[in-house]
């Protein structure tokens, strides 16, 4: 039990460390990405926490089992630098026991690869994109940032000098709306006002914006007349409130849904999402022997083999289901295959590091 808790204590640490960082690059760069989309006004800056919420445990299900692989090589491997595995292994620690310790904590992230895959991704993934189908069919100043020229949809750009403490009232509103049709035909008009606010008619669901003091100009391109209508309050009418929509994409289905369908699609998906807590066990598997390593070599000398092995694996995952998607390849087959090539390939070399000797 105390080489359990400790080798277990060192994979995991590892482990924790590498996912860490893994986990800030890839968030981060989300993050930017959608600290864009808010700065351009495509999406308010209220919904970034939500967003990256979302996205975690699509991060997590590909993150974990990397780390954990990366984790198993570098915490064994400073243990041989140190010559700990060799002293374990005089003091009657087999290879095989030791296996079957490192398969006890690629149980536990299993279960969490499982969680992900199966049930927490897909379910964050439909409520990322309905947040953003919602956002992008509302016609909403909500968005608009102070001080700039934004489009907020229909044809519609404006211009907010600033906000009220509370955020509810706009004060020096301009609004331009392109390609209009007034009285006499297309217009674009240009509406300047001193204060506006946005309101829902809850009866009917239609949003406003409803503008104070003020001035509209109606402008045909090409004609040098305009009109000029001045007002104490003008209603502009944005659109209709929309309710959730539906998503019937199938990356965003149940796994229960998935495995019901029998469509090409849908079985690769269950299959994709099934085979990535065995990914888990193919991967320790494989890790074991590739931590060998001899204390002049260095624990980081099989680091970017190991990294291309990851990288082989996923590649030949990806296609296979990208294969099985559009017929090419057999649903009865499915992704089994490619689990149990590498899972033979972590076997051969776990036979040839013991054939070798591993004292």
């Amino acid at each position: 039990m105390i080489l359990f808790r400790y080798l277990t204590r060192e994979v995991l640490l590892t482990m924790s460390a590498v996912a860490g960082i893994l986990l800030l690059v890839i968030m981060g760069s989300r993050f930017i990405r959608y600290f864009s989309d808010a700065a351009e006004g495509d999406i308010p800056v209220t919904m970034l926490g939500s967003l990256m919420m979302f996205h975690l445990p699509g991060f997590m299900e590909l993150i974990l089992p990397l780390s954990f692989f990366l984790g198993i090589l570098l915490a064994y491997g400073q243990l041989y630098m140190n010559s700990e595995i060799t002293v374990m292994v005089a003091c009657g620690m087999s290879p095989t026991r030791l296996l079957k310790v490192t398969l006890l904590p690629a149980s536990v992230v299993a279960v969490l690869v499982g969680i992900c895959s199966l049930w927490l991704t897909p379910y964050g993934a439909l409520q990322t994109e309905t947040a953003l189908e919602e956002q992008r069919s509302r016609l909403d100043v909500s968005v608009l940032a102070p001080g700039r020229f934004q489009e907020f949809g229909g044809g519609r750009t404006a211009y907010i000098g600033s906000f009220s403490s509370d955020g509810t009232e706009m004060q020096d509103v301009l609004v331009h709306e392109q390609n209009q049709q007034g009285d006499e035909g297309t217009h674009d008009y240009v509406t300047r006002a001193a204060s506006g606010f946005q309101e829902t008619r809850l009866e009917t669901g239609s949003r406003f914006l409803v503008l104070d003091d003020g001035e509209r100009y109606g402008v045909t391109p090409g004609e040098q007349s305009a009109e000029r209508l001045t007002f104490e309050r003008y209603t502009l009418r944005l659109g209709l409130s929309r309710d959730r929509q539906e998503l019937d994409s199938l990356e965003y289905a149940t796994t229960a849904a998935l495995w019901n369908n029998p469509s090409p699609r849908a079985q690769a998906q269950w299959q994709w999402r099934a085979g990535l807590p065995l990914m888990v066990f193919v991967l320790a598997l494989m890790a074991q022997p590739l931590s060998r390593v001899n204390p002049r070599q260095g624990r980081f000398g099989k680091l970017l083999p190991a990294v291309f092995l990851y990288v082989a694996y996923l590649s030949l995952l990806l296609a296979v289901v990208d294969a099985i998607g559009s017929g090419t390849w057999s649903i009865m087959l499915g992704v089994w295959p490619v689990h149990g090539l590498f899972l033979g390939l972590g076997l051969l070399m776990l036979w040839r590091s013991q054939r070798k000797g591993m004292r």
